[in-house]
């Protein structure tokens, strides 16, 4: 995986960031989801790699980034927090602005980098999400059911993380694995490498913390966000999965113009994983894109 990427570790923000770099052109960052690491992008990134810079980074918390024990308010889990972390890496880099794209939490984290530091980020994607406070506010069941770690991981440590550390492989496997695609998606190295990270407590403490702070702090800086008019002023490309739960139980493109001046966006034939589950049909959308 990653033929070419040469591997680096920066220290920013208080903590260090892990991080692959390969390729040469415009600078492109890309960051994961939940409860994995930039190892899902090893199915497009030397296809990108051809075009761009492409730094893949690892999230605080997640990988073999830092993970330091959460605050009280959870505040150094903010995804305002774990964005400073990746703007402190990409100028580290050289790279004042540049283009990025966020999966899952790691798409949590780029929009809240686009709103934070506009003068950074000269376009985004995001991949299967909709606004956080979005998803809380219109709970139903159907997503309560289907995203039922939102609400598990958000109980006070050390609850989950006790549950989890009893058998880090079941919960990756009912997690990734419980989605439309099942686990074919995954290829045994980088499912290896998931339940490698996953195994370590530190891991489970940070991906906890990480949700904490999406229930909490995180939604007090939407709210003022919106009460302020507050929008992403990049162009912002969002695209999810048609069999997944965003399609089903939201109204994504509705949802991000409230957040985002500039948007377009398409469901894609595939479930939540895109990066692994449809590779070239995610290149076919964002190489012109970013392009």
């Amino acid at each position: 995986m990653f033929s070419g990427f040469e591997h680096g570790v920066a220290e920013v923000n208080g903590t260090c960031i892990k991080y692959l770099r390969g390729g040469s052109g415009p600078a492109l960052l890309l960051l994961h989801g939940h409860p994995q690491t930039h190892v899902i992008w090893h199915k497009v990134a030397e296809r990108l790699a051809s075009r761009f810079t492409v730094i893949a980074a690892d999230l605080r918390g997640y990988g073999d980034s830092g993970k330091p024990a959460g605050l009280p308010d959870h505040s150094n889990y903010s995804k305002r927090t774990m964005g400073q972390d990746q703007i402190g890496l990409m100028a580290q880099l050289g790279f004042p602005q540049f283009l990025l794209m966020g999966h899952d939490r790691g798409g949590r984290v780029a929009y809240r980098m686009a709103l934070d530091h506009p003068q950074a980020v000269s376009k985004l994607v995001l991949l299967d999400i909709a606004p956080t406070l979005a998803m809380y506010e219109q709970t139903t069941m159907a997503f309560a059911t289907a995203y039922y770690h939102w609400f598990f991981l958000i109980r006070p440590a050390p609850f989950p993380e006790m549950l989890i550390g009893a058998h880090p492989e079941e919960y990756l496997k009912h997690t990734i694995g419980g989605r439309s695609a099942g686990l074919a998606p995954f290829t045994p190295q980088a499912y290896a490498e998931y339940l490698r990270c996953l195994s370590d407590p530190a891991t489970i403490h940070g991906i906890c913390e990480d949700y904490r702070a999406s229930a909490g702090i995180d939604l007090e800086h939407e709210r003022h966000d919106l009460a302020l008019g507050l929008k992403i002023e990049c162009q912002t490309l969002v695209l999810w999965g048609a069999q997944g739960v965003i399609e089903k139980c939201f109204q994504p493109m509705q949802e991000w113009r409230q957040l985002a001046s500039r948007l377009s966006g398409k469901a894609l034939a595939c479930g939540h994983y895109i990066p692994e589950e449809a590779p070239d049909a995610l290149l076919a959308e964002v190489l012109p894109f970013f392009a």
